[in-house]
């Protein structure tokens, strides 16, 4: 990664989660800087990772090539409002992970046709196994996309999207997913709490379970249905429990939730940017 000043506005758990990242893949902590009004996260920041911080927005960014917004969605508009003049003078690349917030929004805030770069994160940022997908505007260079790639590829997985609008349809699955799948563990625990097994019998072995698939998964070269038939012997128990959930109509249930997810990413948009 081209070793350039960041600066993060809003250095909230995502913040933290990119700061952390980055410094863990051996980006040097004194040309990263952060600003929040909360005195003890910036204490906390400086403490943790050496880097500086400050309260002032337009001081956090005065020298910064690229700005990270890291923001909660509905402080957008006030936060780039407040730092248009400094964002002019020195047109940094402004990546967003405020989620549901258009790039139309962003640079009518921001007040110029700056590079820009959306991202839809998901949580497991945290522990830097994050899957994100970005999306850049018609001002992003190669070098930008490279260094926004290489932001986020710090704490996960990475993909481009060719319309800002599949944006909604990413925050549907995996900036929502990760709840989809804790819902799953949640359930199971419960039927094998039912079925027998004690309250961390059930824990461990729902958690196991989830990794390994999850892992085989990832590692294997097979599509998911290929690995389901894989463990469903013909009349045997996997195939029974299956049977159930297919006759239930899970795969319906998913694609209801995931359009719920998507419609609601678009009306929170669209109310963002009804605001500014």
């Amino acid at each position: 990664m081209k070793q350039t000043k960041i600066s993060f506005l809003g250095c909230g758990n995502m913040g933290r989660s990119l700061i952390g990242g980055l410094i863990s893949n051996g980006y040097p902590a004194n040309l990263l800087s952060g600003s929040d009004p909360d005195e003890k996260q910036r204490e906390e920041l400086r403490r943790v990772f050496e880097i500086s911080t400050v309260a002032d927005n337009n001081e956090a960014i005065s020298d910064a090539e690229v700005v990270v917004l890291a923001v909660k969605p509905q402080a957008v508009d006030t936060t780039l409002r407040g730092i248009a003049e400094t964002l002019a003078r020195t047109k940094p690349l402004i990546i967003s992970i405020a989620a549901g917030v258009r790039l139309s929004t962003i640079l009518q805030s921001a007040g110029g046709d700056f590079a820009v770069v959306r991202v839809m994160p998901n949580t497991p940022a945290l522990i830097q196994a994050g899957a994100a997908a970005l999306f850049a505007n018609e001002h992003v260079s190669e070098l930008q996309h490279e260094l926004a790639e290489d932001i986020m590829r710090s704490v996960g997985t990475a993909i481009w999207l060719d319309e800002e609008i599949k944006l909604d349809a990413v925050t549907a699955l995996s900036g929502s997913g990760p709840a989809y799948f804790f819902l799953i563990m949640e359930v199971m625990e419960k039927a094998a709490i039912k079925l027998g097994l004690d309250e961390a019998q059930a824990r461990q072995l729902t958690l196991e379970t989830a990794f390994g698939a999850a892992k085989m998964a990832r590692e294997q070269n097979h599509e998911p249905g290929v690995l389901r038939k894989q463990v469903s012997s013909p009349g045997g128990t996997t195939e029974k429990a299956l049977q159930v959930l297919i006759e239930g109509g899970i795969e319906d249930l998913f694609a209801a939730a995931l359009n719920a997810a998507n419609n609601r990413s678009i009306e929170l948009a669209n109310e963002f940017g009804s605001s500014t």
